[in-house]
């Protein structure tokens, strides 16, 4: 397994944001594996961007609380971010207008892969999922 360190430097409204982990090849996407912070949340900074979300791939522990910073860098079009999973009490339907930053916070309970996603579609053109916009949630068992 190709283990390489994750750091990024991100410019956004509030000023620079750092968010740290491991990135793991697979599947030719990078994972960011996220740990709690020292409050006990995991965190993510994630970018919302021309058919795309930045990091694609995050895996979190189970149980214990996940906060989502989305930030739309589109200048014009608006986005959101949607986990529909009702049988892993995963429900999130979030809207980023264009610019704008977003917090959410949930708890995933159930290990497994969860897709994430954005539905957005202009009159009849293929949607922002069908373009490409998904990514992936993985929610590990506590302590791996």
């Amino acid at each position: 397994m190709n283990h390489k360190p994750w750091l990024a430097v991100l410019m956004c409204a509030g000023g620079l944001v750092l968010a740290s982990g491991i990135a793991l090849g697979q599947d030719e996407q990078e994972v960011l594996v996220l740990k709690p912070d020292a409050d006990g949340v995991q965190r993510a900074f994630i970018v919302l961007d021309s058919y795309e979300y930045t990091p694609p791939r995050i895996s979190v522990e189970a149980g214990v609380p996940i906060e989502f910073q989305l930030e739309n860098q589109s200048f014009i079009t608006p986005h959101n971010f949607i986990i529909d999973h009702p049988e892993a009490g995963l429900q999130q339907d979030v809207n980023v207008d264009a610019g704008d930053t977003i917090t959410i916070q949930f708890l995933a309970e159930i290990p497994g892969t969860y897709a994430i996603y954005c539905d957005k579609q202009l009159l009849f053109f293929p949607s922002h999922r069908e373009e490409g916009m998904e990514g992936r949630l993985e929610v590990r068992q506590a302590g791996r």
